[in-house]
């Protein structure tokens, strides 16, 4: 640690910080624009001056100096920053004035207005009128994909998009073109950006440069009620603060939370706004002579009571979508308890995943914030690029520092860094768990490809023993990590929502002739075979809304209070942003007014009151935003389980990242964004 003073403060920081980061210790506010914490230091917008007594006779780049490159002041006083000096207010006041001289005066319609650095900047640390009176530059829009809207006249060059996309994207969409007065920011060829995390730079850019394109003029940022919440549309579980006006959602945007998704989020999390409204259930529905008709709640629920009632518990079944609560989740599952049905699911991928081998046998154990700390990687079966795009980042972020050894065994795909390819499926595998050399700390990823086969579990246990044997599992350290894509499979999987003694798993249940009556709590990734009865507890008119027999319109993620586990074990909790359209109702509300019409109601007619039955018979979801340890010892029992394998190769999990859900589905966004992705597939095909 090394002593200095800023502004007469004694404050004491690692010899390696910046001077703005000491700066900041102190409570000094130190104005910025190219610096940003999570990127490379640029050095090129010059607002964070400070003079250093006793140094060079001139402003000095605080976000570019160390603290151990300053001299001791006389006699060994520590060296002295000084951040309100009128060297460092003249030096500012220059500086705003450079920034503003081409910067067009159109802050009344620029959507960054309200929430934008160089307005606050400008009021605090800059003058009040100009010395230049030439005509201002513009510059041409450039096109760079449908989610982020250009008006590169206001870009004051920060750089900030062009490192994102180099450093933490991985694709180097963006970069400079041009000196002086003729530098741009640019595609190059104005090409849409290939990044699934290309919306952040709309979220780093200082100015209104780079803003949303899919919220261009829709409100100020005054006008927004905010509320901070959790995603879903993967399983990392993002922390996410969601804008709304009224009773409609208008824009996500991320939270810090550096244990999960630091501060970016993936452009399907960012942009599926508009699907939230788009094709919603907003009323009851039964089906008639083939054809679904509008019906009020009650005659909807007597239509559901009456075929439970004259239904075998041997032939109804029950199946659990990827975006589910845990409540809903609970409540599903009481209510197949005492209809005294074991026909339920919750993979309806058919992933070979059962709590019966223990909590550590589904989760992510090293942890997202724990890849950092990982020595070397074994991907096996999964595309992180895909399937969570912030966690890639993670890995990109690790293996950025060095000395981090990846290896693929899988679809061969550009994962924004350099792997070593072993092959394409439990061949390559067996191989190398036989032959390769022991790492410290080794992170082994699964993903769901593997695992969403007819041999999951023999490649689970294979999985297992290269965890076992090579250096995943170790003091301290636990490196096997299956990586999820659907938000509520952990969670379910911690509820036992999984078949009973003979009970069917998710083909089966959707076999024709299998089961005469299925409720459907939002599985629409599958389709059941003709023959059941299915009741549909949804929100959009997506797969599995098209094959009810009755439709109970429930609630999106944003509607309603509930707990989600990430794939890491984490128990999270999502607010209500705004309330369900129409007459939809939350999904356990739904399941309790069922079981009302059933006459055995379940036992609870509160979210309180079923989240006390939850936590008594779940202890661990007490523990909101934490993660309940898992023992390694599971992962050793795992790895004796039979591990004969077949020999196809590994299918990725996801086949478009931005159409996996209904939200997704319903979104025009999404489908643009689609649209563009199989567009450069299909180019770089030819």
């Amino acid at each position: 640690m090394t002593k200095i003073l800023v502004d007469g403060v004694e404050v004491d920081v690692p010899g390696d910080f910046t001077l703005l980061q000491a700066c900041e210790e102190a409570g000094a506010e130190i104005p910025r624009f190219c610096y940003h914490e999570r990127l490379s230091i640029a050095g090129n917008c010059r607002m964070c001056l400070v003079e250093v007594k006793g140094g060079p006779p001139k402003p000095q780049a605080s976000c570019a100096m160390s603290v151990k490159d300053l001299r001791p002041g006389p006699n060994g006083a520590p060296p002295e920053v000084l951040t309100k000096s009128p060297m460092v207010k003249k030096a500012r006041e220059g500086v705003m004035e450079f920034l503003l001289i081409n910067h067009p005066l159109d802050c009344p319609i620029c959507d960054q207005g309200g929430e934008c650095d160089l307005q606050d900047q400008a009021l605090v640390f800059g003058v009040d009128s100009s010395r230049f009176h030439e005509n201002k530059r513009a510059v041409e829009d450039k096109f760079i994909g449908a989610l982020v809207k250009t008006e590169m006249t206001r870009c004051i060059h920060c750089t900030r998009c062009v490192r994102f996309t180099a450093e933490v994207a991985g694709t180097g969409d963006m970069g400079a073109i041009g000196r002086g007065e003729d530098m741009e920011i640019t595609t190059y060829l104005e090409s849409a950006m290939s990044s699934e995390l290309q919306g952040n730079v709309a979220d780093l850019c200082p100015v209104g440069a780079l803003l949303p394109k899919p919220q261009n003029f829709r409100a100020r940022p005054w006008e927004y009620q905010k509320t901070e919440t959790i995603d879903v549309m993967d399983g990392l579980g993002a922390a996410i603060r969601v804008d709304s006006r009224g009773r409609e959602v208008i824009r996500i945007l991320p939270r810090i939370n550096d244990a999960v998704n630091e501060e970016w989020i993936s452009d399907k999390t960012r942009q599926i706004v508009d699907g939230l409204k788009t094709q919603r259930l907003d009323r009851p529905y039964v089906r008639e002579n083939g054809r679904l008709r509008p019906a009020s709640w009650q005659e909807a629920l007597a239509a559901v009571a009456a075929k439970t009632k004259a239904t075998a518990p041997s032939r109804i079944g029950a199946l659990v979508g990827d975006l589910a609560a845990v409540e809903e989740i609970f409540a599903l599952k009481l209510l197949a308890e005492r209809l005294g049905t074991p026909h339920i699911d919750c993979r309806q991928d058919g992933a070979r995943l059962d709590p019966k081998f223990g909590r550590a046998s589904y989760l992510f154990n090293a942890t997202v914030a724990g890849v950092e700390a990982a020595g070397a990687a074994l991907i096996i079966g999964a595309n992180p690029r895909k399937e969570s795009p912030v966690l890639n980042a993670r890995i990109r972020k690790r293996w950025l520092k060095g000395g981090f050894n990846i290896s693929l065994i899988g679809e061969r795909a550009d994962l924004t860094y350099d792997y070593d390819y072993l092959g394409a499926g439990p061949e390559s595998l067996l191989h190398f768990v036989q032959n390769a050399k022991p790492a410290e700390k080794l992170l082994v990823v699964v993903g769901q490809g593997a695992l969403a086969r007819e041999d999951g579990e023999a490649v689970l246990a294979l999985a297992a023993q290269a965890a076992q044997k090579l250096g995943g599992v170790s003091e301290g350290w636990n490196g096997f990590s299956v990586l999820h894509t659907a938000a509520a499979r952990p969670g379910a999987l911690d509820l036992g929502f999984t078949p009973g003694a003979g009970g069917l798993a998710t083909q089966g249940i959707a076999k024709a002739g299998a089961l005469d009556l299925v409720f459907n709590l939002g599985a629409d990734e599958m389709a059941i075979e003709p023959g059941a009865f299915v009741v549909y507890i949804g929100t959009h008119g997506d797969r599995g809304a098209h094959r009810a027999d009755v439709i109970l319109p429930g609630a999106a993620y944003t509607e309603k209070s509930a707990l989600y586990v990430n794939t890491e074990g984490r128990v999270q909790r999502a607010s209500r942003v705004v309330f369900p359209p129409g007459e939809a109702r939350e999904d356990w509300a739904v399941l309790r007014a069922l079981s009302g019409a059933l006459g055995d109601p379940l036992p609870f007619d509160s979210l309180a009151a079923l989240r006390k039955a939850l936590v008594a018979a779940h202890p661990h979801f007490a523990e909101v935003d934490e993660i309940a340890p898992a023992e390694s010892a599971q992962i050793a029992a795992l790895a004796v389980q039979s591990a004969i394998a077949i020999k196809d190769p590994f299918r990725p999990a996801i086949g478009d990242f931005f159409l996996t859900n209904p939200i997704a589905r319903a979104s025009a966004v999404m489908a643009q964004c689609s649209a563009l992705a199989q567009g450069r597939l299909a180019q770089a095909a030819e």
